[in-house]
C-alpha cells in the first residue's frame, strides 16, 4: 500500500529548505532592528477563539478551518491564522500590564486551512506575522507596514506595491454598514448565497466576495470614505504622514477590505506586480484591531499587525528571478587510505566538528578516487587526507579544493589551520 502526502501539504527538501531557513532568519533580524520579540502559540486552540477572534461570518470559520473533537469532548481547531491566538495569549498572560508598552510580537509557524489548493496556496502553510498591541498612534500603524515593506525589499523584491485603505472607527463603520446595506438589498438576490448571508450580518465582506466583484453595484457601492468622521479622516491622514516621511509608496484603495471582522482603521494589503505571479496578486495583508483583545476577555486594547505566507513570498521571488544567497557548503571531507587510518576516522571526523569545522567522511567503503568524487560533490573546501603512514606520524594532509594547495600538517593542528583560512 502507497501512502501519499495529503493534498495541500507539500515537502520541503534538502536544497529548498534552506531557502526557508534564510527566511526565517531574515524575518528575525528584521524583527530584532524593529524591536519585536517572538511569541510561540499552540498549533490548536479552543474553536470558541477564531469564531470569536476571526468571526462567524467569514469563510475561515464557515467554510476553512480544520475542527475536531478531543477525548474530552472539547472543540478544538488547528489554527488558521496567527493573530487570534496572540491576543488570546496576550490576555491570558496579563501582557497589558507590562511596564512596557506597546507589546510588540512576532511568530512564524504553521497554520491550516481547508482550501482549494493552488500555486503557492496550501492547507499547512507557513505564515510570519507581527502584532503590536497597546498603542492608538498612527506612526506604529506605519511601522508596521514599513517592516512588512522592508522584508520584501531586503530579500530582493522590487515588483511590489503597497495598497491601503481606512475602515473609520466604530462609528464611521455604522453609518457605511447602513448605506451598504440600503445599497445592495434591493438586488440582493442577484449576488451569491454567502453575500446574502452576509448583508445583515456584516455587509462589508460582500464587497471582498470573488464571485460578485463584476456585479455592476460593486462599482458604484458606498465608499467608507464618504462617510468618515472627523476623528477617522485625521487618523488616516496621520498615517499616510508617517509613511511619507519614511519614504514608503502607496497607492489608495477604497475599495479594500480585509476578510476578517475585527479590523478598524488602517486596512493595507502589499501586493506584486511581477509578470507571471499568478492572478492572485497578494502577498501579505493587515490591519488594525481594536476590539479584538475586549473580545477575547481583556481591557480595551489597540492593536495592529500583518501576516505574509512565506509560500507566496517564494513564488513572487522565483517570479522575479531573485536567488537568495544560500549555501550548504562543506568545510572539510575526510578521505582516508588504509584500514587503520579508516578505523580512527569518527574520531577525528568528531574532533573536527566540535571544533567547529563541518565535516563528512565516506560511509560506504569507496576507494580513494571515488572518496574524492564524493568531496567535489560536496563541494567541500578541503579535503583531509590521512593514511596509514600518516596516522603513524600523526599528520594529515589537507588540500584547499579552490586553489589546489596541499600542505601536511599535525593532526591535533588540522582544526585550527583550516579555521584560520575559512
Amino acid at each position: 500500500m502507497n501512502i501519499n502526502i495529503p493534498r495541500g501539504t507539500q515537502d520541503i527538501l534538502p536544497g529548498e529548505v534552506e531557502k526557508w531557513q534564510y527566511i526565517e532568519q531574515k524575518a528575525k533580524d528584521i524583527c530584532g532592528r524593529f524591536r519585536y520579540s517572538e511569541i510561540r502559540t499552540p498549533i490548536f486552540e479552543h474553536t470558541d477563539l477564531f469564531a470569536r477572534g476571526v468571526g462567524d461570518t467569514t469563510d475561515i470559520v464557515q467554510k476553512e478551518m480544520y475542527t475536531f473533537q478531543d477525548r474530552g469532548d472539547r472543540s478544538l481547531t488547528l489554527r488558521p491564522e496567527g493573530t487570534a491566538p496572540v491576543a488570546r495569549s496576550y490576555v491570558e498572560n496579563k501582557m497589558f500590564g507590562q511596564v512596557s508598552q506597546p507589546v510588540k510580537l512576532f511568530y512564524i509557524g504553521p497554520m491550516f486551512r481547508y482550501e482549494r489548493p493552488q500555486a503557492g496556496r496550501y492547507r499547512q502553510f507557513v505564515q510570519f506575522g507581527i502584532e503590536a498591541m497597546g498603542s492608538n498612534d498612527p506612526s506604529i500603524d506605519a511601522e508596521v507596514m514599513a517592516l512588512a515593506m522592508t522584508m520584501y525589499q531586503e530579500l530582493g523584491l522590487k515588483s511590489i506595491k503597497l495598497v491601503l485603505n481606512t475602515l473609520g472607527d466604530l462609528e464611521s463603520r455604522k453609518a457605511h454598514r447602513e448605506a451598504l446595506i440600503a445599497h445592495f438589498k434591493p438586488r440582493i438576490e442577484e449576488f451569491c448565497s454567502d453575500c446574502q448571508n452576509r448583508l445583515e450580518t456584516n455587509p462589508l465582506r460582500i464587497l471582498d466576495c470573488k464571485k460578485d466583484r463584476g456585479h455592476e453595484l460593486m462599482a458604484n457601492a458606498p465608499s467608507i470614505h464618504d462617510y468618515l468622521n472627523e476623528e477617522s479622516s485625521a487618523y488616516f491622514s496621520a498615517v499616510k504622514e508617517s509613511l511619507d516621511l519614511m519614504g514608503i509608496t502607496y497607492v489608495v484603495d477604497p475599495t479594500l477590505v480585509r476578510g476578517l471582522d475585527y479590523y478598524n482603521h488602517t486596512a493595507f494589503e502589499i501586493m506584486s506586480d511581477a509578470e507571471g505571479f499568478g492572478a492572485i496578486t497578494t502577498l501579505s495583508g493587515g490591519g488594525r484591531y481594536n476590539g479584538l483583545v475586549e473580545d477575547l476577555g481583556g481591557p480595551a486594547t489597540p492593536g495592529i499587525g500583518f501576516a505574509m505566507s512565506l509560500e507566496r513570498l517564494l513564488l513572487a521571488l522565483k517570479a522575479e528571478g531573485v536567488e537568495l544567497p544560500v549555501t550548504n557548503k562543506l568545510d572539510c571531507y575526510l578521505v582516508t587510505m588504509g584500514e587503520e587510518a579508516k578505523s580512527k576516522a569518527p574520531g577525528i571526523l568528531f574532533d573536527l566538528r566540535k571544533a567547529g569545522i563541518s565535516a563528512e567522511k565516506d560511509y560506504l567503503d569507496k576507494k580513494m578516487k571515488a572518496q574524492f568524487k564524493a568531496a567535489d560533490r560536496e563541494n567541500a573546501k578541503f579535503v583531509a587526507v590521512l593514511g596509514d603512514d600518516e596516522l603513524a606520524n600523526e599528520q594529515i594532509n589537507i588540500k584547499d579544493l579552490s586553489t589546489g594547495e596541499q600542505v601536511q600538517v599535525p593532526l591535533d593542528e588540522a582544526a585550527q589551520y583550516m579555521k584560520d583560512r575559512l
